[in-house]
């Protein structure tokens, strides 16, 4: 409460996973900023917010929040991502992007796998960038 005023603020927080979307077909910008998004979130997060990613799969309307709340990052990066000839899959590839974001810093900061927590961040993000880059241009 007294950082983010109620359970649902401390929420949208601790989903902020993702920057804001560039411009329409700008998959080059996103992917400079994923890597700097995924540091902050394996750096450490506050108690609170790691309260409130446990409660995802525990709480119905924590879990709706979720849904919300990535679905309009997940909508606001496909959008940036450059188009596939048939235009069908930004928000797929935008998916893939998110929750494996979520997967890795939910690994590292609540599972506390060894390999992902010992690794640094840096390392972490470097390892990534390939597959990201690979979802950020359409396939082929």
């Amino acid at each position: 409460m007294q950082y983010f005023g109620s359970k649902r603020g401390l929420f949208t927080r601790a989903l902020q996973t993702a920057p804001a979307p560039g411009a329409p077909g700008d998959g080059a910008a996103l992917l400079d900023q994923l890597p700097a998004t995924l540091g902050v979130k394996l750096g450490g997060m506050p108690d609170g917010t790691l309260a409130m990613l446990r409660s995802l799969l525990t709480d119905p309307a924590s879990a709706d929040h979720a849904r919300e709340a990535l679905g309009r990052q997940i909508s606001g990066i496909g959008g940036a991502l450059p188009a596939s000839e048939d235009g069908a899959d930004g928000e797929l590839r935008a998916a893939l992007i998110i929750t494996t974001m979520l997967g890795v810093t939910i690994g590292r900061q609540l599972l506390g796998l060894d390999v992902l927590r010992d690794a640094p961040a840096e390392r972490i993000g470097t390892l990534l960038r390939p597959a990201i880059a690979a979802l950020t241009e359409p396939p082929d």
